[in-house]
């Protein structure tokens, strides 16, 4: 597995790897997160015009996960991981948040932060074992403030959610 920039040819395949990864939370009573469509190709395809876009690629160049980053209050800010549940529990998305921390080293960015459902398996707890932690609520920056609004306001919040962050060397 390697991971390298995604290329304006594979952004419809990430499309289709979020729908696939989606219809994980349709089997623990989370339906509305399976049927949200995952972003436009137009968004996707900002994000890898702008060098914030990674896939990972398994032999044959087959893409079996990718990863969306912004920068939110001064660090880098997981905007979406998704695997292909083909490839999953394979080490993919920890390559793909590895591949970010070495971009926020490269940015200067102290830190990786995401938000992320606070009792689904492979959510929070699993970002945990990756070294992220927690963030209590008044080290929350404006910037992430503003994510979890959105967030909010399409309706998340219906199951527990949190901030996490981790420092970018890991």
């Amino acid at each position: 597995m390697r991971i390298r920039a995604a290329r304006p040819d594979e952004l419809t395949e990430l499309q289709e790897i979020e729908r696939a990864a989606g219809e994980l939370f349709r089997g623990i009573g989370m339906a509305s997160i399976a049927d949200d469509e995952p972003l436009p190709v137009a968004v996707l395809g900002e994000y890898a015009e702008d060098g914030r876009a990674w896939v990972a690629v398994a032999p044959g160049e087959r893409v079996a996960g990718y990863l969306l980053a912004d920068l939110v209050d001064g660090d880098v800010h997981v905007e979406q991981v998704s695997v292909d549940p083909r490839f999953a529990r394979q080490g993919v998305g920890r390559l793909l948040i590895e591949a970010a921390a070495g971009w926020a080293e490269r940015v200067g960015a102290p830190a990786l932060t995401l938000t992320t459902f606070a009792d689904v398996a492979w959510n929070a707890p699993y970002y945990r074992r990756l070294g992220f932690a927690v963030m209590p609520d008044e080290t929350v920056g404006e910037g992430l403030r503003a994510v979890r609004a959105h967030e909010a306001a399409a309706g998340l919040d219906r199951w527990p959610r949190v901030c996490m962050r981790r420092p970018s060397a890991g």
